[in-house]
């Protein structure tokens, strides 16, 4: 571990039991605060970078495939707007709540043309 600490805040590097990178970011009062990234606990692919709060993901951030490092979401980590992607192709666009869709959201076929355009609540579609 790698670390800057002023008064219980500053950057730091983590390395998992393997010596793999693992996260780099700001802790505050020991645990992740602010901006970070975190690395696959497999191959060290980049996983997540965004914002935390009292060492958990929270606000803006963009999620990856920790197998081939594609992007899988990006946006309001758990509630607030974002996208959701399938093999690098936007498959959701729209409102969650509490990590569920919920409000306005669009979802696309694998083929990007239109699925459903609508209201969802806790993760269902409001037909």
């Amino acid at each position: 571990m790698e670390f800057e600490l002023k008064d219980g805040k500053g950057n730091i590097k983590e390395y998992d039991n393997n010596g793999l990178f693992s996260f780099e970011g700001e802790y505050l009062n020991g645990e992740k605060n602010e901006k970070g990234k975190e690395y696959s606990d497999l191959n060290g692919n980049l996983e997540f970078e965004g914002e935390y709060l009292n060492g958990f993901t929270n606000g803006k951030g963009k999620e990856y495939s920790d197998l081939n490092g594609n992007l899988e979401f990006e946006g309001e980590h758990r509630n607030g707007k974002g996208k959701y992607f399938i093999n690098g192709k936007l498959r959701f666009e729209g409102e969650y709540l509490n990590g569920f869709r919920n409000g306005k959201g669009k979802e696309n076929k694998s083929n990007g043309e239109l699925l459903f355009k609508g209201e969802y609540l806790n993760g269902q579609k409001k037909i």
